[in-house]
């Protein structure tokens, strides 16, 4: 889903990497550039996170943990995707890339990467 490696370095928010959210008691600093393989242990470490959350989902757990990675864990709880999914439905597609608003706006880069997203990560 990262093409390649763009360092993300935002002043205003803790993130670093590839939109890591520093955590407490993490070594990292507003601003701090990492390298390329760094940046990819911290994404690798995130997404086994996330998508532990779901691992009673299956092979879905996957595509929840992207979400969750993207737009947060209580978004995707909140979501009609997961409810979608836990009821069965697996027509998805619209809900899952409904999830591309940014500040409340359509986004259309958003949308796009929504639509690889599920079209790569989820098994009909």
């Amino acid at each position: 889903m990262i093409g390649r490696y763009i360092p993300f370095i935002a002043f205003d928010k803790p993130y670093v990497g590839y939109g890591h959210r520093v955590l407490p008691g993490e070594p990292y600093r507003r601003g701090m550039q990492l390298t390329e393989k760094q940046a990819d242990a911290l994404l690798r470490k995130d997404l086994r996170k996330f998508v532990s959350l779901y691992k009673a989902y299956g092979k879905d757990a996957l595509l929840l943990g992207v979400l969750a990675y993207n737009c947060g864990p209580g978004v995707v709880n909140k979501s009609t995707v997961l409810k979608k999914l836990k009821s069965g439905n697996r027509d998805i597609f619209k809900s899952y890339t409904a999830h591309c608003r940014y500040k409340g706006k359509f986004h259309a880069q958003l949308h796009q990467r929504r639509i690889i997203e599920v079209t790569v990560l989820f098994d009909n």
